[in-house]
């Protein structure tokens, strides 16, 4: 699975550490979801998308082959 969550959080002029504190996590828990080593749980999921304004299907993309 890929995810937007880079691009999106540019578009806010927004940091892994704010990110992170808006959705209850640690930044290194941002830094692994962004490099593609982590796999978050829905609700992880929803509350990143909710943060970054967007869908959860715009910001993560899912390979059928994964």
């Amino acid at each position: 699975m890929r995810n937007r969550i880079k691009e999106f959080r540019a578009r806010y002029n927004m940091t892994q550490e704010e990110l992170a504190k808006k959705v209850g996590v640690r930044r290194e828990t941002i830094v692994f979801l962004e490099k593609g080593k982590y796999n978050p749980s829905l609700k992880l999921a929803y509350k990143i998308a909710r943060a970054l304004k967007t869908t959860i299907e715009e910001l993560f993309i899912f390979d059928e082959n994964d």
